[in-house]
């Protein structure tokens, strides 16, 4: 039984540590915060609807590249950088969105 139970728990420590090493909270907060920032910007009218689709294009193509990163199970502090940057220009692309002349009607 002992045999048995060893490898087991070794096995679930480790697949536990690797699920761990792939969590990515503050780009999820990020991405979260962007998601409200856009959703209120609509509410209130400062997006019209194709501005609204192209900055949640935007937040799709950010969540394929986290996803991509953390497939192997580790995300990279090169991989966090990149995504941080995505995120960046996202938060830009949302404040020029947000207070350009345009306005939905």
């Amino acid at each position: 039984m002992r045999k048995i139970l060893v490898p087991i728990v070794l096995m679930t420590a480790v697949l536990l540590a690797g699920t761990a090493a792939a969590a990515t909270p503050n780009v999820d907060a990020r991405e979260a915060n962007q998601r409200a920032r856009i959703d209120q910007g609509v509410a209130s009218g400062a997006l019209t609807r194709r501005e609204a689709a192209g900055l949640r294009a935007q937040q799709a193509h950010i969540r394929r590249d986290e996803r991509a990163a953390k497939a192997d199970g580790v995300v990279t502090r090169g991989e966090r950088r990149r995504l941080q940057h995505e995120l960046d220009h996202a938060s830009a692309n949302i404040d020029v969105q947000k207070h350009d002349a345009q306005e939905r009607r």
